[in-house]
């Protein structure tokens, strides 16, 4: 491909993510009262059922499923599934407002480097993966390119200027 290597299709952010769900209902309250999103105008020129919510500077699309069996619901919480994460200010202070929720997770504690970064699982009302965490506790390196970026708005590095460096050079400490 041809032009800019590092962003070929020149984006320039995430602009939504599409959820389809058996119930607008629960999954618009789901997405409200517990991930803090809040409900916004839809064009109303689609001819489906959806709603749009907007919150954390990305949109979520909720769809309306049609056939409710066609979605087959997870019960058991799977880190390596697919899931959206979301950076918070206290996992404690998550863990607490879920267990008041009754919403069942999973936690665990990632360490690299000498860098421990807490991850809560848990599902929507469908069962599709969300993660909550503070992964901007670790640096991010790219292998190669110009800039690097953590996810956290509070916590804005920019790296400039960066070589490659092979993975066994890295040293975290």
């Amino acid at each position: 491909m041809k032009g800019n290597n590092g962003n070929p299709l020149a984006l320039t952010s995430l602009n939504h993510i599409s959820r389809v769900c058996t119930s607008l209902e629960e999954s618009i309250d789901f997405y409200k009262n517990v991930l803090g999103f809040i409900p916004v105008r839809r064009p109303t020129s689609f001819n489906f059922n959806g709603a749009w919510l907007f919150g954390h500077g990305i949109g979520i699309h909720l769809l309306q499923l049609e056939d409710s069996e066609k979605l087959p619901k997870k019960t058991e919480i799977n880190p390596k599934d697919n899931h959206m994460s979301f950076q918070c200010e206290s996992i404690d202070g998550v863990e607490k407002k879920l267990t008041e929720m009754g919403i069942e997770y999973f936690k665990q504690l990632v360490e690299e480097g000498g860098i421990y970064v807490d991850q809560l699982f848990f599902h929507d009302p469908d069962g599709f993966m969300v993660e909550i965490c503070n992964c901007d506790k670790l640096p991010i390196i790219p292998l190669v390119g110009e800039m690097a970026r953590s996810c956290s708005t509070h916590n804005l590095h920019t790296t400039s200027q960066m070589e490659y460096v092979p993975l066994n050079k890295i040293s975290l400490n």
